[in-house]
């Protein structure tokens, strides 16, 4: 009998002063049994540091179809790609050429994420961005995860100030480029 998904919450309370977005959601996202504790959050902060009109998680960890997350228009076509983790240079690729904008969020070594797509062909790979946390911030959140949180995202400078389910904690958001 397979294990079926986890179901977490997150009541979010969300200040980027970067962006000029300020809001309050909730979110229940269904954990794979495969995926970490590690992916999952980094997948929830990307979803509100990326947050706006249109985003959405894409389909479960082993669909090739849809990123982790996900922007799109009225139309329905996606705008924003949002990878979590360590995609291949292939799945950049096509990402590039569907979406006006791709980027990777990582709970890993940005350099070991990034060294695999080097002298591959990736579509306009000079736009891709990657981003990181401070190395360790993801694994010192971790084991503040419950079933059920309460997330405070306030984003000023470049500077990520979290509060989960009351242990505050702070990281640099760091940037990276392809090209």
């Amino acid at each position: 009998m397979a294990i079926g998904s986890t179901l977490h919450t997150f009541d979010v309370q969300l200040a980027d002063t970067d962006r000029g977005v300020y809001d309050d959601y909730s979110l229940r996202v269904a954990r794979h049994p495969s995926e970490t504790d590690a992916y999952m959050l980094t997948r929830v902060l990307a979803y509100g540091l990326e947050f706006g009109e249109g985003i959405a998680f894409g389909g479960s960890v082993s669909d090739t179809e849809e990123p982790a997350v996900l922007v799109r228009d009225l139309t329905g076509r996606i705008v924003t790609w949002i990878e979590v983790g360590a995609p291949d240079a292939e799945r950049l690729h096509h990402a590039s050429r569907l979406a006006e904008r791709t980027v990777v969020y990582t709970h890993r070594d940005p350099a070991k994420v990034m060294a695999p797509w080097a002298d591959k062909r990736i579509h306009r790979a000079e736009d891709i961005r990657v981003h990181s946390f401070d190395p360790g911030f993801i694994d010192t959140v971790t084991p503040h995860l419950e079933r059920r949180n309460t997330l405070t995202l306030t984003v000023t400078e470049r500077v990520l100030y979290l509060d989960l389910n009351g242990t505050s904690l702070v990281t640099a958001l760091h940037e990276h480029e392809l090209g």
